[in-house]
C-alpha cells in the first residue's frame, strides 16, 4: 500500500456513520465541564470523609432550609437506606440537624447548621467561580439561554420541582 494511503476497517467507517446524528462534541464538552465542576469541591468533600452525595444533600439542605426528607428523596431519586446514609454522617458531624414538622410530627425537616452552612460555602466558591467566569465570557442575553438550556434537560415531570426550588425564578 502506497504511504500516502489510511488502510481503513469498513467497520470503522460504518460505526462513525451510525454515530453521526450524536452530538458527541457536546456530550464530551458535558464530560469535561462536569469533571472540572466537580473537582475542587470532591477534594474538599474527600477530606471530611464525604463524597457527592453529601454534597447533594449539603445543596438542597441550604438551598431549601426545612426541606422535608420525603421532598429530598424525590428530587434526589435515591433510596430511604443511601440517603439515611449520608444524612446520618451529616448529621453526627454535625452540618445538617433534623426536627420534627409542627403540623405533622412524623414530618422530619432538614436545616444547616452554621458549620453546614459554612462548608457548603466552601464547596461552592470555586464552582461559582467557574460559572461567573464562563457566563462573563458570554453576550449578556447568553446567561438565559444556558439556563434554558439545562432546563430542557430535565425530565419534563421534574420542571414543577425547578420552579418550587426557584430555580427557574431568573428566566
Amino acid at each position: 500500500m502506497p504511504a500516502d494511503q489510511k488502510n481503513v476497517n469498513k467497520a470503522d467507517i460504518n460505526s462513525l456513520a451510525d454515530q453521526a446524528h450524536l452530538p458527541l462534541d457536546i456530550m464530551g464538552l458535558f464530560f469535561f465541564a462536569y469533571r472540572d465542576f466537580t473537582g475542587d469541591a470532591d477534594a474538599l468533600l474527600e477530606r471530611q470523609g464525604f463524597g457527592r452525595a453529601h454534597h447533594r444533600v449539603l445543596y438542597f439542605v441550604n438551598l431549601r432550609p426545612g426541606m422535608p426528607v420525603a421532598d429530598l428523596l424525590d428530587i434526589l431519586k435515591i433510596t430511604k437506606q443511601s440517603l439515611a446514609r449520608v444524612l446520618r454522617q451529616l448529621i453526627d458531624n454535625g452540618y445538617v440537624e433534623q426536627r420534627t414538622g409542627h403540623a405533622d410530627r412524623r414530618q422530619r425537616l432538614l436545616f444547616a447548621t452554621d458549620k453546614g452552612r459554612s462548608f457548603f460555602g466552601q464547596l461552592s466558591e470555586s464552582q461559582a467561580s467557574r460559572i461567573d467566569a464562563s457566563i462573563d465570557a458570554l453576550p449578556p442575553e447568553a446567561a438565559n439561554m444556558v439556563r434554558r438550556f439545562l432546563i430542557g434537560m430535565v425530565d419534563p415531570a421534574d420542571r414543577s420541582v425547578l420552579d418550587r426550588l426557584n430555580l427557574t425564578s431568573k428566566l
